[in-house]
């Protein structure tokens, strides 16, 4: 079950953060540990156990590999054990009964459901737990020993349940020893509260238009109003993810860990290639690492080539969802990286106004298919975008939402950040100032609003 609010975070974190940072330095991650299982737990106490076995099973393959390095053929055996367990329990859990149900439309079976809630976070911590097991059998990190750190690395509750995938060998060295200094604690505050602010004053007012217009019906509305519904899912789904991985990032920071960047700013792109090394750039730098280059990379023939293209996007889009819908959403990027590949990123790298046209109209067309799982559903969504069906239904929205689109507009580019860094380091009062707002403005929202998705803690 996914929190209702973030209001159990406010619970939550002083009192954590009070007894860690009393702890004495050997106590830290055990600190860590017990609080993020109680974290987890709060969310979804009968998966207490999937975690548990989720911590061991990789700490005990470290171990193995570690142990038998000399044994090529156990080291695999060990490895194959991480990846069937990690794997095995994320298809399970995800993908069972989207398997099923195709199995019995292909064959005309009724083989009932399972109808298993996805334990929150499974996408993201098993990425993780399996990334430790490859790096220790490529000999890149040394096998922990000491359980306990382990199992702070993957529980660690900023990042637990909807990233960014944090890899072993991002924090081994900080597992092992970390300084906590007040300008780092500062920097963390600060980085919370503006993705906070993100995710409650921008993504979850602008999402409720999105609610609105599915609430609707796609049948039933103008043309204008289906590009104004997805243009507010456009923004949504960015200041949603990108505002609690900035959390993460700064409750990381306050913990002594510095997490890696999530997001840097991808709605300017001139290109999809340029868009995926701005977009959670961490699940894309784990598929180039774990999937991509182990597969040969670029540096095969060209069929094999495409093969590799394929599976890559093919397993993107199939991670964030159990649906069809999310298999062509990825395999709609994969068309447009090779046509880049092939001919059209040179052309779009000599404009700088029609490039990122090119981006951001695509771009939406590429958030209807992610959205909506019912196929029938999306057609009819697709076919209103393109209708050109007149009607008025969408001044009322714009009227209401326009000041959250233009806001979300600008925010999508590094202007106001740009400009916020340079006058906080002249005067620090204004750092103060705007975190308060910001702050504030979130807390109350919170407190009076009923609508507060995390469209991520699915995956």
């Amino acid at each position: 079950m996914v929190f209702s609010s973030l209001l159990f975070l406010f619970r939550f974190l002083p009192i954590a953060f009070l007894v860690y940072y009393i702890c004495p330095q050997k106590l830290k991650n055990l600190a860590i540990l017990i609080f993020s299982l109680f974290f987890y737990s709060w969310g979804e106490p009968r998966y207490f156990p999937i975690m548990i076995a989720s911590i061991l099973v990789d700490y005990l393959v470290g171990l193995g590999i570690g142990r038998f390095g000399e044994n090529r053929r156990l080291k695999k055996l060990f490895l194959a054990c991480s990846v069937v367990f990690n794997l095995g329990m994320l298809a399970f859990f995800k993908y069972s009964d989207f398997l099923l149900s195709n199995l019995n439309n292909l064959l005309g079976t009724s083989i009932p459901l399972l109808g298993l809630t996805l334990p929150i976070g499974i996408s993201f911590y098993t990425f993780q737990t399996m990334s430790y097991s490859i790096d220790v059998y490529r000999g890149k990190v040394q096998p922990e020993h000491n359980i306990i750190d382990f199992g702070a690395f993957v529980t660690l509750f900023p990042q637990l349940i909807a990233g960014p995938i944090v890899k072993y060998s991002d924090v081994s060295r900080e597992l092992k020893s970390r300084k906590i200094t007040m300008d780092q604690v500062q920097d963390g505050i600060e980085d919370f509260v503006l993705g906070l602010g993100k995710k409650v004053l921008i993504a979850n007012n602008i999402g409720a238009l999105w609610t609105d217009v599915q609430a609707l019906g796609f049948g039933g509305i103008s043309t204008p109003l289906a590009w104004l519904g997805i243009l507010a899912y456009h923004f949504q789904i960015y200041f949603d993810f990108s505002g609690y991985s900035l959390m993460a990032i700064g409750l990381g920071k306050m913990l002594g860990f510095q997490f890696p960047k999530n997001f840097d700013f991808p709605y300017i792109s001139k290109s999809f290639t340029e868009f995926w090394r701005r977009w959670h750039m961490t699940l894309g730098s784990w598929f180039r690492e774990y999937l991509y280059i182990p597969l040969g990379g670029n540096r095969v023939s060209a069929p094999r080539w495409y093969f590799n293209m394929f599976v890559v996007w093919f397993c993107t889009g199939f991670w964030h969802g159990a649906d069809w819908n999310f298999i062509l959403w990825g395999l709609f990027f994969l068309g447009f990286l090779l046509l880049e590949k092939k001919f059209l990123l040179s052309r779009l790298e000599k404009s700088q106004v029609f490039s990122r046209i090119y981006v951001l109209f695509f771009l939406c067309i590429s958030w209807a298919l992610f959205s909506v799982t019912d196929l029938t559903q999306l057609g009819v969504l697709l076919a209103k975008m393109f209708s050109f069906t007149g009607g008025s239904d969408w001044l009322y929205y714009l009227r209401n939402y326009l000041v959250t689109f233009v806001l979300g507009a600008v925010l999508s580019t590094p202007v106001i950040y740009t400009r916020y860094v340079k006058v906080k380091t002249k005067l620090p009062a204004i750092r103060f100032v705007v975190v308060g707002v910001i702050l504030v403005s979130s807390v109350a929202y919170l407190v009076d609003a009923s609508y507060n998705p995390f469209l991520y803690f699915r995956f």
